[in-house]
């Protein structure tokens, strides 16, 4: 992990031989609300600064609809490409950004999970995607998680944790404590279980609510809830 500026701007950046990863933080109040002029101009920015061609996204839904990018703009909650120069990602400002890469066939993936999204399983889903859609194998698909609301804060009803306690793929692990919902854990076990390997996988460990080194944006802090990170993947020649 390295943190990158463009400007007063900050982003959380990954790299993987020619993928590139990257988490837009709130510093210096960077937002990317795509329903607002700014957020639009700051994605225009985004392009014209890492020299892309295009940049995919969606209308955010909370569900577990997959789009393979087409260059329009669909209404789900997960996008995939093998574009060269072409940057896919998610809006969040609580919610888990995964990015997902198959760094064989050189298929990318940007993945909104928020809970309605993890219960529905959609990380497992997007898995299933690449493997259909371009002969992904498990084995060779590196996944990154994003700066999130953790199960440090994520505070639901009992309802709802014992929603997802009830499904058999969580039964082996804790995801909750004192009505908190760790859905980074919800999300670990669906890569487990798809039998994404544990050294594939990267998180920030990064709470939008109560970490301390990055500025974040975040819905359930009523302090810091109105704009929208970015969380972004491409492939470079």
């Amino acid at each position: 992990m390295k943190i990158e500026t463009i400007n007063n701007y900050e982003f959380i950046k990954f790299q993987y031989e020619n993928a590139v990863i990257l988490f837009s933080t709130a510093k210096d109040r960077l937002d990317f609300n795509k329903n607002t002029k700014e957020g639009l101009l700051n994605l225009e920015i985004i392009k014209e600064h890492y020299n892309l061609q295009d940049i995919g996204f969606l209308n955010q839904i909370h569900s577990d609809i997959i789009f393979n990018f087409d260059g329009t703009i669909n209404d789900g909650d997960a996008i995939i490409t093998d574009r060269i120069e072409t940057a896919i990602g998610v809006f969040t400002a609580d919610c888990v950004p995964v990015i997902l890469v198959d760094t064989k066939k050189g298929a990318i993936a940007a993945i909104h999970s928020g809970w309605k999204g993890t219960k529905a399983l959609i990380v497992s889903k997007t898995i299933e995607r690449l493997e259909e859609n371009y002969g992904s194998n498990v084995v060779d698909i590196r996944v990154y998680i994003g700066p999130h609301i953790g199960g440090c804060c994520y505070e639901v009803s009992k309802e709802l944790i014992e929603e997802f306690t009830s499904e058999n793929i969580y039964s082996n692990i804790k995801i909750s404590n004192n009505n908190k919902l760790d859905l980074e854990k919800c999300i670990l076990s669906q890569l487990v279980e798809k039998g994404i390997k544990e050294e594939n996988i990267t998180t920030t460990n990064t709470c939008t609510v109560c970490n301390k080194q990055f500025e974040l944006y975040s819905y359930r802090n009523s302090e810091n809830k109105q704009g929208r990170m970015f969380s972004f993947v491409y492939l470079t020649l």
